[in-house]
């Protein structure tokens, strides 16, 4: 069996717990524990991902704690070890937004699953939704993933819109394409909780200090932090008293992280869990007109120009 492979390892009830609301978390829907959980993976993924599956939700199981508790293994093999977990569909990473204890925050989260699971009930769970038992298909284990199809870039959101001209209100703050990409859902989270173009921008512009080294952290950091709380629903028509029932549970908020580098993401744009960079892929090309395009815009509005002022004189 594989987890014997981790014997000289950690006990799994006395390996580390990870800070309150962080750590192992456990994905819905479980089936049975079997010895051939993870016989499709390579021995040393199998190992890794057998004692993980024993780990009770909370445990910190990033890759400086694994490296401690499993000398075997160093932080190098291990990050490997979880960037294949998380291409075979055990594993993703994210942060989901908490409430408990009247102080709203993000916490960094690694969901773990026995029965791997394909993209599209990872990017359903990390929505809120609660997905049907649907296993991912199994991967050969002595070949490498075949590389996932480019997603189809749609038109550019308001949101990428406002992150995108960022720099022309601002110039310390000017992103890139794969940076207004990254963080298009966040800031879209502002605009769906009522802010417009304007406060967004104020948002992440207002009282910069005198030298911004990092953007996009920066711009990361006070999405985060400043998000708007959510509307109030509007009140619905009175009806007549039915049966009793408990409130709807609050909805979940949730945000996909890449496996590897931790750069946040729609689930869809993170095939595999990883992003482009840690896919291999080269960068998306920027949204709107390529530069050659816009010098030859602008060369031809500069002759419409000298054609009207001679025709003036």
């Amino acid at each position: 069996m594989a987890a014997q492979d981790l014997s000289a390892g950690v006990p799994a009830h006395k390996h580390p717990m990870a800070s309150p609301g962080y750590g192992k978390r456990t994905a819905p829907g479980q089936r049975p524990r079997t010895a051939a959980d993870f016989a499709h993976l390579p021995r040393r993924e199998a190992s890794v991902a057998a004692y993980l599956d024993r780990l009770p939700d909370g445990a910190d199981i990033s890759v400086k704690t694994l490296a401690r508790v499993l000398p075997d293994y160093g932080q190098c093999a291990l990050g490997t070890v979880l960037r294949r977990l998380s291409e075979a569909g055990h594993l993703r990473r994210g942060r989901e937004h908490v409430t408990g204890g009247g102080s709203p925050r993000w916490v960094t989260r690694t969901y773990f699953s026995r029965t791997a699971r394909g993209d599209a009930w990872w990017a359903a769970f990390l929505a809120g939704e609660h997905p049907g038992d649907e296993p991912a298909p199994a991967a050969e284990p002595a070949t490498a993933p075949a590389p996932a199809p480019e997603p189809v870039r749609p038109p550019c959101s308001r949101a990428y819109g406002v992150l995108a001209g960022l720099g022309r209100a601002e110039p310390r703050m000017t992103l890139s394409a794969a940076d207004c990409a990254a963080l298009e859902e966040l800031a879209g989270q502002w605009l769906e909780r009522g802010a417009d173009e304007r406060q967004l921008t104020g948002a992440l512009a207002a009282g910069l200090p005198p030298e911004v080294h990092h953007p996009a952290a920066l711009a990361r950091r006070r999405l985060m932090d400043k998000l708007p709380p959510e509307p109030e629903p509007a009140p619905g028509p009175v009806s007549a008293p039915g049966p009793a029932s408990g409130p709807p549970g609050p909805a979940v908020l949730r945000m996909a992280e890449c496996t590897v580098c931790g750069v946040p993401g729609r689930p869809e744009a993170l095939p595999g869990g990883l992003c482009r960079d840690c896919r291999g892929l080269p960068p998306a090309a920027p949204a709107g007109p390529e530069p050659d395009e816009i010098r030859a815009r602008v060369d031809r509005l500069r002759a419409a120009a000298r054609t009207s002022e001679r025709s003036c004189t």
